[in-house]
């Protein structure tokens, strides 16, 4: 597997594209590049190789599912848990940059994400737009929920 190819799968929240290769998920999405892409990992031992995890919210990080935190660094990651399918695809990489699979703003079309992604992961299940994942901001102190 070609960690610079887009990979069109359903991840642990919603249809996403997912790639170590920002600029490719940038023009597959059609997303401005100032915005940025957050972090799959596969485990709490790949998010530590990346970033910190202020000691306040360590416990919040381990217990949390389906929440991306932001973590002070200002990079966005999101450990999945070994209970989703997305987990096994993940896995092969450690990690991966991840969006969801619609132009910026919009909602999931299959048309659109198939021609922009290099290729399908398909599972038994179809494709289904999920709703996304929380997100919280990272201080030293506190945390800022921001969706």
């Amino acid at each position: 597997m070609n960690k610079d190819l887009v990979y069109l799968v359903q991840t642990d929240t919603t249809v996403g594209f997912s790639s170590a290769n920002d600029e490719k998920l940038f023009s597959a999405k059609q997303r401005p590049k100032e915005k940025k892409i957050l972090n799959t990992v596969d485990s709490f031992k790949t998010l530590k190789q990346h970033t910190r995890v202020p000691k306040n919210f360590k416990k919040l990080v381990r217990n949390s599912k389906k929440t991306t935190f932001i973590y002070p660094n200002t990079n966005s990651y999101r450990v999945i848990d070994k209970s989703f399918k997305f987990h096994e695809f993940i896995s092969k990489f450690g990690i991966l940059l991840s969006t969801s699979a619609n132009i910026s703003g919009g909602h999931f079309e299959y048309k659109f994400a198939s021609n922009a992604s290099d290729i399908i992961v398909y599972e038994k299940d179809d494709f289904n737009e999920k709703t996304a994942s929380k997100i919280y901001i990272l201080k030293k102190k506190k945390s800022i929920r921001i969706r």
